[in-house]
């Protein structure tokens, strides 16, 4: 796990060394497109990036995304409508049947369909009608880290070919740097705090909110620690009930116009006696931990989860686990 977060740069590097033409080609087919509605279909840290991807696509494109309860087409056979659709799957393997048959039914329905896959041989790649690569190569690990960064990567790549925004492209250029910077930055102060803890809440708000959620996914995985991510806005709600004194809670402060109350609530929950790490860039002067950043403040979360990555693997060793070896997970998991 750790070799792989670490990895992370190189694959990006590689993934956007590679298939500009192709990324060029569907962002042109989208501009000229007519989409009605806007749907992600993924599993797991997959649907992670797609919740990501969708923050994009909303804030910058103005389109409504819809995450696919696939059971809806699996299970329920609910007569959707595909006609004026555009659906968008992320997968490391491509193989599970739940991810791949709703794609296969929007596109025989005349909608869209883009697959953003590590294995394109899969499935799912021949599934879709654009697939394109992660190119994060294989991954040994079973809770993913560079495949997750690859998904992220490429979610924002598809945004930025399609808005044709030069920063948001600029800011891809320069993310392997950020990224090899982000695997460097000490965040050993959480290991003090989570190395005994038997629970953590995990907060973020908006462009955060993602990585807050696969930040939890790997909590669990790797460290079996109970751990539940919540938006900024919504904790002061149920949440609040659990906050005691020492209660751990991660914050993750990125840049834009969530941040602000994110540090705030950061400063309340410490007023409770909560035990908070508050993960913010260098110029917030009550950050617990050092948030890397990049050129373009919408790719921050990208670097971001690269740094949390290091830190829960040294982590799960803390907590006398093995991180390549979570229990009773296998690397593919196939649904129906």
């Amino acid at each position: 796990m750790l070799e792989e977060a670490v990895s992370a740069a190189d694959c990006v590097a590689l993934q956007l060394a590679n298939d500009a033409d192709r990324y060029a080609a569907l962002g042109h087919h989208l501009r000229g497109a007519s989409f009605h509605n806007a749907v992600t279909v993924a599993r797991g840290s997959s649907d992670h990036a797609s919740s990501y991807l969708a923050y994009l696509i909303m804030a910058r494109m103005g389109r409504l995304v819809t995450s696919l309860p696939m059971s809806l087409v699996t299970l329920y056979k609910a007569p959707l409508q595909a006609s004026g659709t555009l659906a968008i799957s992320i997968s490391q393997s491509g193989q599970s049947p739940d991810v791949v048959e709703p794609v296969r039914y929007f596109r025989q329905g005349g909608a869209t369909t883009v697959a953003l896959v590590n294995d394109i041989d899969s499935p799912l790649a021949r599934a879709a009608e654009w697939a394109l690569p992660l190119r994060a190569g294989k991954e040994q690990s079973v809770a993913a880290t560079k495949s997750f960064i690859a998904s992220l990567t490429a979610g924002a790549r598809l945004v930025a070919e399609w808005q044709q925004d030069a920063e948001l492209k600029d800011g891809l250029a320069a993310l392997p740097d950020a990224l090899r910077q982000a695997a460097r930055t000490d965040w050993s102060a959480a290991l003090e705090v989570l190395a005994p803890a038997r629970n953590i809440m995990v907060v973020g708000r908006g462009i955060s909110f993602p990585i807050a959620l696969e930040a939890a996914l790997k909590f669990k995985e790797t460290s079996s620690l109970q751990a539940e991510a919540f938006s900024g806005a919504e904790i002061k709600h149920g949440p609040m009930a659990l906050i005691d004194e020492g209660y751990p809670l991660l914050i993750f402060a990125t840049r834009g116009p969530t941040q602000a109350g994110l540090v705030a609530l950061a400063d309340e929950m410490r007023g409770r006696g909560a035990r908070v790490l508050l993960a913010a860039p260098t110029d917030i002067a009550s950050r617990d931990l050092d948030l890397p950043v990049s050129t373009c403040a919408d790719l921050d979360p990208i670097v971001a989860i690269n740094a949390f990555y290091v830190m829960a693997a040294h982590l799960s060793k803390a907590r006398g686990l093995d991180p390549d070896k979570p229990r009773h997970l296998n690397k593919v998991t196939k649904t129906h």
